[in-house]
């Protein structure tokens, strides 16, 4: 694993935002959903999430999740993702979203 130093952290911006929709992504050439999430002051952005496997489209919504907010803008077929959702793979390789225990304003950062 190659260390980076608290300049190279600081370049990700690792911003709260709340679920606000979630659509199905048939698509996708995984399954994923187009989830829509308002990061506050960053504005209202959508991405695709692979997150299928453990989560239904209705229990996100007014979730708090973990995105980061300055990638540049990937296409992913017709679909344009605006952010990068975050999470973890568990033991069988689904997605564990980043959550937070407790709500902090939506677009506040990781710190």
């Amino acid at each position: 694993m190659e260390e980076i130093n608290w300049n190279d952290f600081e370049k990700v911006e690792l911003r709260a935002g709340t679920i606000l929709e979630v659509q199905a992504f048939p698509e996708a050439r995984k399954p994923a959903y187009k989830v829509k999430v308002d990061f506050g002051e960053y504005g209202i952005r959508w991405s695709s999430a692979q997150i299928t496997a453990l989560y239904a489209a209705e229990e996100l919504v007014g979730q708090q999740v973990v995105g980061v907010v300055n990638f540049p803008k990937k296409q992913i077929g017709e679909f344009m993702s605006e952010f990068l959702v975050t999470g973890f793979a568990d033991a069988n390789g689904n997605i564990v979203l980043t959550t937070l225990n407790g709500q902090v304003p939506n677009g506040s950062r990781m710190c």
